[in-house]
Order: structure tokens, then C-alpha cells, then sequence
């Protein structure tokens, strides 16, 4: 089995140089790793200790910030090398300032794995939530690198628990430990046999509530409030944003929107902009504007959101109409914040949880979506409730990045 995975990681490679021809986001998946062995080589000497932390993408990025930032205070002899294997992760965080390196992971072939060990030589090694590539693995469990999954999470249609997935499941004998994020994980790995395993919870917790620590003050953001109820709707994608259209075109409340869509490219932006009724300005535009004079805010920018959040009265958290379903929820609900998101949530704990406690509300149409927000603004103590239930579900959510540290 490891002949044939190593046959077609090798063609996969090869079939995604032609598919970067015409991709554009395929094309910085390529590109991007041409430079990594010189970037490393660069940034690391023989000499130096290191400890390697990979994501897949920026939210993998985002949930393990927590435990690299306490490892970096912790051992700052170290030199923190950081992977991602996603352009939308390594293009919003290539210019981190926690990682001493950061550079998408080569593909996993034995030429690169055996490569890029050699470079970053880990003392350590992290994989944050999932991604398990076999080769690399295998090379950390030659080489005696203890090696943690950290928040990661499995569910029973994974190939790890199939008749025929036992090629996957020697890729789960070379950790060190699983640190998990549910009972649910932690009884399917035992099922495996695995364990050195413990419930640490979700290290995302952890990241969302140092956020309160900091200054999250926006002037222009609080200019465009002007102290009247505002919805922040993040994360949006076209099926989030047809249904919100309709409500800020036809609502009569009192109310400002601001909305930070998924997918800033200019021509998607334009036409957001063009069919919206209300008076709209965007980020781009709003030098030398009287922002309290507009209705709706369009953020085309990346990297404040999570700062936009603290002024919402209501949140919307875009993602839940397509697959794998909605963005991340625990950054306005730490705010204290009443949340609402599409239907498709189930593949994501804290979001089933916060629906089941009754701080989040999942709608699945135009109407369920008017009725909610009319409710939620009408009706301030119960606007309040569900904001206080999201930001307590934080609160008594943290610790993970702790014992985590504790552990290793």
C-alpha cells in the first residue's frame, strides 16, 4: 500500500502543475512551494533547535496559535517552523509573526519528506486538528520525533475506522499522543487501540478568549455604528448573502450591516455592492466618507474581522448553505453575542453545541432568517440571553493549550 500511495502522491504532484496552468489557486499551490527548501535553508542552521507545527489551513492556523505561542514563551531558544499545506492559510499568514519560518509543506514524497526534515531537523512535532501524510509520519517515527495531534477530532466515517483503511490506521502508530477535542474522538481511537490519547477540548477556545485581552477598537467601524443596532454578517458566501440581501433590501428596522463576505475579489465585491438598495460604502472607499451617513459596510479587506465582531449586536456567520458548512462561530460568540448560521453545522462541535443551548439559531430559508432577526431585534432580553449563553460556552470551554503543555 505504501508503494502505490507513493506512486500516486508522485502522479498528483505531477497532475497539479497542469491544473496551476488554469487555476489560479492551484497555480500559488505550486508556485509557492518552489521556494520552500530555499526559504528553510535560509532561515534554519544546522545548529539550531527546533519545533515544527503544521496546519492545513487558516483555521487550523487559528486553533493552534494558543499552544504555539505558549511553546514559544515556554522554549524561546527554539526556532517555531510553521507549515501549511493551503494557499488560504500560507497567503493570509506567511507574514506571521509567532513563526520564525513559515512555508507550505512539500508534497509528501520520500525525496521531499526526507529533504525537508533534514532542513528543519524537529525536536517536536504538531499537527493541529488533522492531516495525516504517511511519509512524513513514517520519517518522524524513524527518526524518535515525539509527534502530538493537537484539538484534533475523528468520526466514525473517517478511513481510519473502515474494513479497508488499515493503511491509514498505521499512520495513527507513529504519535506520540492525541490530544482530542471530545469523548466521541477519544472512544474511537481506543476502539484502535490507541491509548495514549486525553480529552483536552478545543484549543480554539483558548485563542478566542485571549481576544478580549486585546484593543479591539476600530474608529472607522465605530463612526459607521453611530450607536444604533448593527448585524455583522462574516464569513459570507453567495448563498449566505442572496437570502441577507433580501432582508436589508426590504427590512424597516432601524439597523446598520456590515458585512465581511468570504471572497474579496473585486468583481464578486462590485456585484454585492450593486445589489444592495440601501446606502453602501466599502472599506475601500471610505477615506474622506461621512461613514455614519451609509447603511451597509462591505469589508474588501482581510484580517479585522474578528475586531468587526466586538460592535455586532447580532451576528451572522456565513458557510452553513454549502459543505463542509459554516465559518468559524467561537469569535463573535466570546464577544457575547447572539449568533445565526445556516443549516449545515453538524460537522462542527462547538457550533451543534451553541444551537443546542440556545446562543446560535440555524435557519434554513428567507423566512426563517426574517423571523429571526425581527425577533432578535425586537426583542433585547432575549437578544441578551442568547449573547450571554455564546459568551459563557467560551468561557467555561478554555484550557486546552494547558494541558497540552502540561502533558508534553
Amino acid at each position: 500500500m505504501l508503494f502505490l500511495y507513493n506512486i500516486t502522491i508522485t502522479l498528483a504532484d505531477f497532475l497539479l502543475k497542469i491544473i496551476a496552468l488554469f487555476n489560479p489557486k492551484m497555480k500559488l499551490f505550486i508556485t509557492g512551494r518552489k521556494t520552500v527548501f530555499d526559504t528553510l535553508s535560509q532561515k534554519i542552521n544546522a545548529n539550531d533547535k527546533t519545533i515544527w507545527f503544521h496546519a492545513a489551513s487558516l483555521g487550523e492556523y487559528e486553533q493552534g496559535l494558543p499552544v504555539i505561542e505558549k511553546i514559544k514563551e515556554k522554549y524561546p531558544s527554539y526556532k517555531i517552523i510553521l507549515t501549511f499545506f493551503s494557499p488560504s492559510g500560507y497567503e493570509v499568514r506567511k507574514n506571521n509573526i509567532v513563526a520564525d519560518a513559515t512555508a507550505y509543506l512539500p508534497m509528501d514524497t520520500k525525496e521531499n519528506v526526507q529533504k525537508f526534515l533534514k532542513l528543519v531537523h524537529p525536536e517536536m512535532a504538531f499537527f493541529i486538528k488533522y492531516e495525516y501524510w504517511p511519509n512524513y509520519l513514517n520519517e518522524l517515527k524513524k527518526e524518535n520525533t515525539p509527534t502530538y495531534l493537537i484539538s484534533g477530532i475523528f468520526r466514525e466515517n473517517q478511513l481510519f475506522f473502515k474494513w479497508y483503511g488499515q493503511f491509514y490506521r498505521n499512520a495513527l502508530n507513529t504519535f506520540t499522543y492525541f490530544f482530542v477535542q471530545n469523548e466521541a474522538s477519544k472512544k474511537l481511537l481506543l476502539q484502535l487501540g490507541k491509548t495514549n490519547v486525553a480529552v483536552s477540548g478545543d484549543t480554539r477556545f483558548d485563542r478566542v478568549a485571549t481576544i478580549l485581552e486585546k484593543d479591539n477598537t476600530l474608529d472607522f467601524i465605530s463612526e459607521f455604528k453611530n450607536d444604533t443596532l448593527t448585524i455583522v454578517i462574516g464569513s459570507s458566501w453567495p448563498k449566505d448573502e442572496s437570502l441577507l440581501i433580501n432582508y436589508i433590501n426590504s427590512t424597516n428596522h432601524k439597523l446598520k450591516f456590515i458585512i465581511a463576505p468570504h471572497n474579496i475579489k473585486s468583481e464578486q465585491i462590485e456585484q454585492l455592492k450593486n445589489s444592495i438598495s440601501k446606502k453602501t460604502v466599502l472599506f475601500s472607499e471610505k477615506e474622506n466618507k461621512n461613514l455614519a451617513d451609509f447603511d451597509v459596510f462591505i469589508i474588501d479587506t482581510i484580517g479585522i474581522l474578528t475586531k468587526i465582531y466586538s460592535y455586532a449586536d447580532i451576528a451572522y456567520v456565513g458557510g452553513g448553505f454549502g459543505n463542509p458548512g459554516v465559518h468559524n462561530i467561537l469569535e463573535p460568540a466570546t464577544f457575547g453575542v447572539p449568533i445565526v448560521i445556516g443549516p449545515n453545522f453538524s460537522h462542527f462541535a462547538e457550533a451543534t453545541a451553541l444551537v443546542n443551548l440556545g446562543g446560535c439559531i440555524s435557519i434554513m430559508n428567507a423566512n426563517e432568517l426574517q423571523n429571526t432577526f425581527d425577533s432578535l431585534i425586537s426583542d433585547n432580553i432575549t437578544r441578551n440571553k442568547k449573547g450571554t449563553i455564546c459568551r459563557d460556552f467560551v468561557k467555561t470551554n478554555t484550557g486546552a493549550t494547558n494541558m497540552i503543555l502540561e502533558s508534553i
